[in-house]
C-alpha cells in the first residue's frame, strides 16, 4: 500500500509545495482561485490542494481582479500583530489581488506579482488582509510601483468588492476595511506572513 503523504508527490500542494516567489517579498508567486469572470467563490482544500467550491456568491459582485493567495505565507501572530484592532491572523494563506491589463479567465494558475499595497481586512476579529500585486512585466501597468499611483475607482471596486462579498441578508455583518496601505507596510505584511510559515511547519 502507497504510504499516504502530506503532499503529493506528483503535484506539488498549491500552499506548500510551491515557492514564495523569484524575489519575496517584492516579486513573489500567486497561486489564482478566482478570476472577474466567477459567480463561485473558489477556495483551496487545505488537505488535498485542490479547488473546492467554497459557496455560490449570494449577490452579483464579482472580483474586479485576479484573487488567490501567496504559497508558503500563513496569517498568524506577527501578521495580527500589524494589524492592531485584530485578535489575531485567520489561519490561512496570506491573500493577494494581482492586476493584470489582458485578461486570465482560468483558475488554478501560478503567476508571478509586483507587491504595490494591500488591504487590511478584519474578518470575524481575525486579520485577513489582501495583499495588492501587479502583474509581474505587465505591458499597461508596469509603471506603478505603490498603491497610490492605481486609479482610485480601481481600489474602491476592491474595497467594495471585499465589503460585500460574504454579505448575508438579515445577518450582522462581520467584516471591516481597517486601512488601506501602500508598498512599505504590504512588504512588512508578506516578511510577516512568510515568518508566520515558518513557525506553522517547523
Amino acid at each position: 500500500m502507497m504510504k499516504n503523504d502530506s503532499f503529493s508527490r506528483w503535484r506539488p500542494h498549491p500552499w506548500h509545495g510551491l515557492e514564495v516567489g523569484p524575489n519575496p517579498p517584492y516579486i513573489v508567486n500567486a497561486y489564482i482561485e478566482i478570476t472577474p469572470f466567477d459567480t463561485v467563490k473558489y477556495e483551496v482544500d487545505k488537505l488535498s490542494g485542490y479547488l473546492r467550491v467554497d459557496r455560490p456568491q449570494r449577490t452579483s459582485s464579482q472580483p474586479p481582479t485576479l484573487y488567490g493567495f501567496i504559497p508558503r505565507t500563513y496569517c498568524g501572530e506577527r501578521l495580527g500583530r500589524l494589524s492592531p484592532r485584530s485578535s489575531g491572523g485567520d489561519g490561512d494563506p496570506l491573500d493577494i489581488c494581482v492586476i493584470s491589463e489582458r485578461s486570465v479567465n482560468h483558475p488554478e494558475v501560478i503567476l508571478n506579482a509586483r507587491v504595490v499595497g494591500g488591504i487590511q481586512m478584519i474578518d470575524n476579529g481575525l486579520a485577513d488582509d489582501k495583499i495588492i500585486g501587479i502583474l509581474a512585466n505587465d505591458t499597461v501597468w508596469d509603471k506603478v510601483e505603490d498603491l497610490p499611483w492605481l486609479p482610485q475607482v480601481l481600489v474602491e471596486r476592491l474595497k467594495h468588492y471585499f465589503s460585500t462579498y460574504k454579505l448575508i441578508p438579515g445577518q450582522e455583518k462581520s467584516i471591516w476595511i481597517e486601512n488601506l496601505y501602500g508598498r512599505d507596510h504590504a512588504l512588512k505584511v508578506v516578511n510577516a506572513a512568510m515568518e508566520d510559515y515558518l513557525d506553522l511547519v517547523k
